[in-house]
């Protein structure tokens, strides 16, 4: 015969149920973490007319909303908004400028000086909950002083390859004269002293 549970054994391991079953479903259910949002370049240098890619990618459940804001010392205003699969509502400022992707991110097309600045992008899901990032583009122009520079120095070199390769046929030409005359002086004694030998005999 065995002997009887200790009290309270039923409620402990009642409880114990419970809080494992609660684990077990917290598990298997959807997560609902909100949105979550991946930058892997926060920082973008380029010079004019260059297309840039602002590459995001994000995670959350259902179809969200999309949306990228433009801030800088020019102001703020809205460039693009979506949600993927639907329509895509652009700005006037940017339209025929800006190509959409699924996963959050944008191409910009010939960017100019006044481009550069913060790009916001906010991606908000169905239920309200939202995440928020920025990538800094960076936009220069083509220094054309530097390529100035860069073709002076070339020409300068070859100049200067010029002038070496005149000096070093010159220097060629003077040693093939000075050993042909050293052989004619060298020819003109041997007929010297043959005719010497020739005279003593």
């Amino acid at each position: 015969m065995r002997p009887p549970p200790p009290p309270g054994g039923r409620k402990i391991c009642g409880i114990s149920l419970g809080l494992l079953t609660l684990c077990l479903a917290a598990a298997l259910s959807p997560q609902s973490h909100g949105v979550s949002l991946y930058i892997p370049q926060s920082t973008i240098n380029a010079t004019v007319q260059e297309d840039i890619l602002l590459s995001v990618d994000y995670s959350c459940h259902g179809v969200p909303t999309i949306e990228w804001k433009y801030i800088s010392n020019w102001g703020k205003r809205k460039i693009v908004e979506w949600k993927p699969g639907t329509q895509v509502n652009i700005s006037e400022s940017h339209k025929d400028r800006v190509c959409t992707f699924d996963n959050g991110s944008i191409q910009l097309f010939s960017v100019g000086v006044r481009d550069s600045g913060y790009y916001v992008i906010t991606v908000t899901e169905h239920l309200g909950s939202s995440q928020s990032g920025s990538i800094v583009l960076h936009v220069s122009e083509i220094r054309y002083e530097d390529l100035h520079f860069v073709a002076v120095f070339i020409a300068l070199l070859a100049a200067l390859a010029a002038v070496l390769i005149s000096l070093m046929w010159v220097c060629n030409r003077c040693a093939y004269k000075f050993q042909r005359k050293r052989r004619h002086k060298l020819k003109e004694s041997t007929t010297e002293e043959i005719e010497l030998q020739n005279v003593e005999c």
